[in-house]
């Protein structure tokens, strides 16, 4: 079997001054956001076993990243240039995108059955404007139409049907000057979006599902997101059992983004989803987000998708999930603290403050000085 390389940033600081030292600086920032991390593991599998690990800091970087040797110290090189990549804003009609720090897409579900809304902004597409208009005024940077439920065991929509749902929510919120993603995997639901003035795809099949997708999103030259989920048919969910799953969804993501890039897709329009709730238990679920830093080593944005999820209530007391503020926030900061560059959100407003409270003490830390060390 192949052996794979894996760097964990695995300690992560306030500001750049924090690990400072005799040695230099003694962190990284981390893919151009507002976290920074100065301890890291570099971690060799082969099969499903890890035949080699190393903790180091960044004085150590260069003999650390060396060790495994040949083809596995070459792609270590490249995830340590992928953590300090600065990500280029995304560039959506009229709007700039800034990634430097978290940007919050706002949820716009125009479908019967969604597991958030129960269908509230079906067919009603004066309640749709007006809640896309408030998540605008509340600060969200994108907004998210989605025409197709992908909750457990929801059937799979008619692409008819989904442009039919799609299209009214699309023309008013272009209407309206926002920047559109839209939340589908079919080429003839994105076709139809981006001639009614949507910018971006969200493909919660990483491109897998509708075969014209790659070209499609190629000859736009549109933004993606390519979001991992075990099944590649109708059932997004199926299929998923793991033996590690962290590694299995980095590795799974690093082969679809370069099937996309293979395909025509620029890399700098490349975001990475690794699919919070699909096709994953809960213990999955909480490994991923506990090892969120990794994924900057693909060399993409990171998009996260946790927003009222069946997780949270599984942690607590099984609220339903208009009643899972309190965890979404607390799964968004998260997100913030391991550099999540796109938050994908039902509250907007709330998550807006949040997220600006968060980056008032992140611009605190840059200048507080009394945490430098003594030399």
């Amino acid at each position: 079997m192949n052996a794979r390389v894996y760097l964990h940033p695995i300690a992560l600081a306030s500001g750049p001054q924090v690990e400072a030292g005799n040695h230099g600086p003694g962190a990284i920032r981390l893919a151009g956001t507002m976290v920074y991390a100065s301890r890291f593991a570099l971690v060799v599998r082969e099969g499903g076993d890890v035949t080699h690990r190393r903790v180091f800091g960044v004085s150590e970087a260069a003999e650390a990243l060396a060790e495994p040797g040949g083809d596995l110290a070459a792609e270590a090189e490249r995830q340590w240039s992928n953590l300090q990549l600065v990500h280029a804003p995304l560039k959506l009609g009229d709007r700039v995108v800034r990634l430097d720090q978290p940007q919050i897409m706002g949820v716009l579900n125009v479908t019967p059955d969604s597991f958030s809304d129960g269908g509230e902004f079906h067919e009603k597409p004066e309640a749709g404007r007006a809640h896309a208009s408030a998540m605008l005024e509340a600060g969200a940077a994108i907004i998210d139409i989605g025409g197709e439920s992908t909750r457990p065991g929801a059937q799979a929509a008619w692409e008819g049907d989904e442009i039919a749902r799609i299209g009214p929510a699309v023309e008013y919120c272009a209407g309206m000057g926002a920047a559109i993603s839209v939340d589908t995997r079919r080429a003839g639901v994105l076709e139809a979006a981006l001639d009614q003035g949507a910018h971006m795809a969200n493909d919660v099949s990483a491109l897998r599902y509708d075969p014209r997708m790659a070209e499609m999103i190629a000859d736009a030259n549109c933004p993606v997101v390519l979001m991992h989920a075990p099944g590649a048919g109708d059932d997004l969910h199926e299929g998923g059992q793991y033996d590690d799953v962290v590694s299995e969804v980095f590795d799974m993501l690093k082969d679809n983004r370069q099937q996309a890039i293979e395909a025509g897709i620029a890399e700098e329009r490349i975001v990475i989803d690794p699919g919070i709730g699909f096709g994953k238990s809960l213990a999955d679920n909480l490994a991923l987000l506990n090892a969120l830093p990794l994924f900057h080593a693909l060399g993409s944005p990171l998009l996260l998708g946790v927003s009222r999820k069946r997780m949270i209530g599984a942690l607590s007391n099984e609220e339903a999930a208009n009643e899972r503020l309190g965890g979404s926030i607390a799964m968004a900061v998260k997100g913030m603290d391991a550099g999540v560059h796109l938050l994908r959100v039902h509250d907007v407003a709330e998550t807006v403050q949040a997220r600006n409270v968060w980056r008032g003490l992140r611009d605190a830390a840059l200048t507080d000085f009394s945490q430098l060390p003594a030399l």
